[in-house]
């Protein structure tokens, strides 16, 4: 009985503890970002509903809201629709502290700040429900940012970018790193001196400078720091495929290939490559980890992901002043989610390492 060497490596790799926390870390994180707008608390585009009157607010932070129905408002679309953009407001969220219903108009106390509200009276008439239903009272588990969005919310949406950019970034590298450095050491001589050339250029080039470099050229925006970044990431790639592939060239089962006459695309990629992936996917999970905190400190500096889109680097640049002031958590929230699906990917690069016997 043959036994499948892919499934025997997947149960070595769930037996090994720290991959398996990574992959459990990293198949939540899925999760919410495939339903992120079906499980926040705000489901509008980017869930950025905006209440400035209850910016900065500390975690577990409670309000009543007067819901005022808004004159226009767009289709919903259906639940894929939805899940992928989220859902426009119906209402307007008016925070208050209180309210009375006199003569068929409602009075309510509209919460400016501590201590300070206003007196606004609006029409019964443009209530579909009754009065009742038209005030819900929200909890706000990580607080509100400067602008009293949700950060929860924010959160839970940012971690899309985090694992679309890790995820893109990845990709782009390997398929540069693992072409030129199949071509550099499966052929040699001048197209190997010609690749290590520009391998050790990129190479000498600081990776956030040359992402700035990059970043600048293409202009800011979602897709650029995806090509930004994969863009920067394949050289380490490249050198181990190379490596892997000079000490591989060379061998019986190689030189058989050769000699019935299969083509070199052929015996690059049926026989040499699935014999060196081990370090190869140890790369990528790093790569992916590495492309994370990148696309953080471009939108830490402001040129990565754009406002309003919600990016965890971004939303860390919004509130680092509520640090040393009153609510630091605005700050350290996405800070520990970086940390934590960093980490997941270290602990599964850790893993395919281990399992694989990947040695240097």
């Amino acid at each position: 009985m043959t036994t499948n060497p892919t499934a025997n490596g997947w149960q070595k790799l769930i037996k090994h503890g720290g991959a398996l926390t990574g992959i459990v870390i990293i198949a939540f994180s899925g999760f919410i970002a495939i339903f992120a707008y079906l499980i926040a608390p705000d489901a509008t585009p980017n869930a950025n509903r905006m209440i400035v009157e209850i910016g900065g607010k500390q975690p577990g932070f409670k309000q009543q809201f007067f819901l005022y129905p808004k004159e226009t408002v767009e289709n919903p679309g259906n639940w894929i629709s939805l899940a992928v953009h989220g859902r426009p407001d119906a209402f307007q969220f008016i925070p208050v502290d209180g309210y009375t219903v006199k003569d068929h108009r409602l009075i309510i106390k509209k919460y400016i700040d501590e201590g300070i509200s206003e007196k606004i009276e609006y029409s019964l008439s443009r209530l579909k429900v009754p009065v009742e239903k038209n005030f819900v009272t929200r909890t706000f588990l990580l607080g509100t940012d400067k602008y009293g969005r949700d950060m929860m919310s924010r959160l839970l949406v940012g971690v899309r970018v985090s694992l679309l950019v890790g995820g893109i970034a990845m990709l782009l590298s390997l398929t540069i790193g693992v072409l030129l450095g199949a071509l550099a050491g499966y052929y040699g001589g001048k197209m190997d001196s010609w690749i290590m050339w520009l391998i050790n250029v990129i190479w000498s080039i600081p990776t956030l400078l040359l992402v700035f470099a990059v970043t600048l050229l293409l202009g800011k925006g979602f897709m650029q720091v995806f090509i930004a970044v994969g863009l920067t990431m394949w050289v380490n790639v490249a050198r181990i495929v190379r490596g892997q592939m000079l000490g591989i060239r060379k061998l019986e089962y190689v030189e058989a290939a050769k000699a019935l006459g299969y083509s070199d695309l052929r015996i690059i990629t049926k026989h040499i490559l699935p014999n060196i992936m081990g370090p190869v996917l140890v790369v990528a999970a790093a790569n992916f980890a590495s492309a994370i905190i990148i696309e953080a400190g471009l939108s830490f500096l402001g040129v990565g992901v754009q406002p309003p889109q919600p990016s965890w680097g971004g939303m860390i640049r919004e509130n680092y002043n509520f640090i040393i002031t009153n609510n630091p958590m605005l700050a350290l929230a996405p800070g520990f989610a970086i940390m934590l699906l960093v980490l997941a990917f270290n602990l599964l690069g850790n893993g395919i390492r281990d399992v694989l016997d990947v040695r240097g």
